[in-house]
């Protein structure tokens, strides 16, 4: 194990064995294994945005082995999905990837400004399938924001006893937020100290814009000079609202972009701001596989460092 991995888990002391040895899993797996940095490929989309619009553009994603199979190509830390994707095919690739199960979904058929989402998978299944961590998503701002904090608490308690790793994906969405809001620097920066103090290990939050939502804090942000004009420094002044960076802090891809270089000056930007690194979907699974697995080996060595 390297020294940088030793010091990751030392920040979660008090965290039993089991939760660290997966933990250490997901650190150590892939092509950035022991770098302390992440590149996960998340594919809930087929839940929360329907099948056609997630692989409708690359056929061969609608099959649930694809994932695997690109995520093991790229060479990614882990592999994050539904219930349904994972059980469809654990089985035919278990002990090759670390395995993340999301127990919570949404789906777009219905409207509403505050949104909330289904609890669709439990701990037990996580186990079952052979999982090291569950995923979680939290809607700070909305409506039902409480409610899915007391379900991310029990779940994450459920998980920590029974030795996984809990991701929370937490993005602030709701009828007390606009919508040039929920990308908010101070808005984002909240977001990851919520799951932070929610007891998350890993924490997914979606880049932030210089925009600041919140008048309150938009006084303290000007008084106190916080630096924010580059996406560099945005991202590290969220990172820092993860206890001072010591919570590991992912950056979601965001809505598919045509331009690849669009995708790597985030990457860079991430990397420059001392993010852990990204959680990339759509922006992957929607290419071709020869394609996606060309971009995900580059924003790997982006974060590595062997490329600039």
């Amino acid at each position: 194990m390297t020294e940088r991995v030793r010091e990751i888990l030392s920040w979660y002391r008090g965290q039993n064995p089991g939760t660290l040895t997966n933990l250490a899993r997901i650190l150590n797996h892939g092509r950035l294994g022991g770098t302390g940095r992440l590149v996960i490929l998340p594919v809930d989309q087929g839940f929360e945005h329907g099948p056609a619009r997630s692989f409708a553009m690359n056929p061969p994603a609608y099959n649930p082995h694809y994932h695997f199979e690109l995520a093991l190509a790229a060479g990614c830390n882990g592999y994050a999905a539904p219930l349904g994707f994972l059980e469809a095919a654990a089985a035919d690739f278990a002990g090759d990837l670390p395995l993340i199960l999301k127990l919570n979904d949404n789906e777009s058929l219905r409207s509403a400004k505050d949104g909330s989402q289904a609890v669709t998978a439990s701990v037990r299944d996580a186990l079952r399938i052979g999982c090291v961590a569950v995923g979680f998503t939290i809607y700070p701002g909305s409506e039902y924001n409480l409610e899915m904090y007391g379900q991310f608490r029990e779940i994450t308690a459920e998980a920590k006893a029974a030795g996984l790793v809990s991701v929370c994906w937490s993005y602030p969405r709701g009828s007390a937020i606009s919508k040039e809001g929920e990308t908010a620097l101070d808005v984002a920066a909240y977001a990851a100290q919520i799951a932070a103090q929610l007891g998350a290990h890993l924490i997914k939050v979606k880049l932030p814009t210089g925009h600041l939502e919140q008048e309150a804090a938009r006084k303290v942000y000007e008084k106190t000079g916080v630096p924010r004009s580059t996406l560099a420094e945005r991202v590290r002044h969220v990172v820092q609202s993860a206890f001072d960076g010591h919570r590991v802090v992912i950056f979601s891809g965001g809505a598919a972009k045509e331009d690849d270089n669009a995708v790597l000056e985030e990457v860079r930007a991430i990397r420059d701001g001392g993010g852990f690194g990204s959680i990339i979907g759509r922006n992957s699974f929607q290419r071709p596989k020869e394609h996606a697995v060309k971009l995900l080996t580059t924003i790997m060595k982006i974060y590595s460092g062997e490329i600039q």
